[in-house]
């Protein structure tokens, strides 16, 4: 896979969020949805580069530019450099927007669960709620302590702005311990018939994620963001990926394509250069945009991030990370 063309963004402001956190305003102009994000490149003395996601904390609605926040992480290279080297007029390289962990309507009512650094997608969510929208919002916001509270003014200037729309529920850990499913079911039980969006450390959601089970909350309402890694460098070229030559046959809006599939090639590239219009977002896995299923012949993923085993168990396979394993492939979107 080829690397991709990517956006020159130049930081307009830098604003200290907490001791170990900030965000980036950017000087740029491109489309988004709120709890999107954007894929930044890190320069390395040792690999010349490496890749990070970070979720954009502004609203397409609210009439502010883009921004993304980057908490400092113990060992972690690139918020270390982040918070140590970039000021307002460093240019940064960036690729468009990307992710689904976006409301497909802003007019209902949302209960919102972060936990630390997983406060910055929910925040465009939740400001663009407030900006577009006529419905509720409660925030249940999880963190260490008092001092590790991104965006705490902001959120109480929200708050009282609202007209009682907007409910901030903050979990502090070090008054009140890890927060409990027992706990979680008691905060989100008023608010089960909201669709609920959720972002933090994999521990946190597996708790909010069997707190709203145990409420019988649809797993259609119940949307998950994850921290995760890439697993390539999507601005330099990607290694070819075994496989084996195939032809893909393809179903798509109703209509069947037969296509050549060139050995190592991923399927989404095969999809592109075809000229159909198959879905996609981050082209890296962690989305879940390009899921297709699986009717026919066999494929094997260079990442994952996504799927869970139910989905696999179902057919369900990500285009962006297939290469062909048999001859013949058939999928269906």
């Amino acid at each position: 896979m080829a690397a991709r063309e990517y956006l020159q963004v130049r930081v307009a402001e830098v604003v200290q969020e907490t001791g170990d956190a900030c965000s980036l305003v950017l000087d740029a102009g491109f489309d988004y949805r709120p709890g999107q994000f954007v894929t930044v490149r890190i320069p390395s003395e040792r690999c010349g580069s490496v890749a990070r996601c970070y979720s954009l904390c502004s609203s397409p609605l609210a009439g502010e530019r883009p921004a993304i926040t980057v908490k400092r992480t113990s060992g972690g290279y690139a918020s270390n450099w982040i918070l140590d080297h970039v000021v307002a007029g460093t240019v940064l390289d960036v690729l468009p927007p990307a992710g689904t962990f976006c409301p497909d309507s802003l007019s209902g009512d949302f209960l919102l669960f972060a936990a630390g650094s997983g406060i910055t997608p929910v925040m465009s969510i939740l400001k663009s709620a407030l900006a577009g929208g006529r419905g509720r919002v409660v925030l249940v916001y999880a963190n260490r302590d008092e001092g590790s509270v991104i965006f705490g003014p902001l959120l109480r200037r929200l708050a009282l702005d609202s007209d009682g729309r907007l409910v901030v529920v903050h979990w502090l850990d070090s008054l009140l311990g890890v927060p409990s499913v027992t706990a979680l079911t008691a905060l989100a039980r008023p608010y089960s018939s909201f669709d609920a969006f959720i972002c933090g450390p994999d521990p946190y959601l597996a708790a909010v994620r069997e707190a709203l089970g145990l409420l019988g909350v649809p797993g259609t309402r119940v949307h998950v963001e994850r921290f995760v890694s890439l697993a390539e460098n999507p601005f330099e070229d990607a290694p070819v990926f075994g496989g084996t030559a195939a032809t893909l046959s393809v179903t798509l809006d109703g209509v069947v394509t037969s296509l050549p599939w060139p050995a190592g090639t991923r399927m989404l590239d095969v999809l592109i250069d075809a000229g159909l219009a198959a879905p996609y977002s981050c082209r890296q896995g962690i989305c879940g945009a390009c899921a297709c299923q699986l009717t026919g012949g066999e494929v094997e993923m260079a990442h994952n991030e996504v799927l869970e085993q139910a989905d696999l168990t179902d057919g369900y396979i990500l285009a962006c990370q297939a290469v062909s394993l048999t001859p013949v492939v058939r999928i269906t979107y």
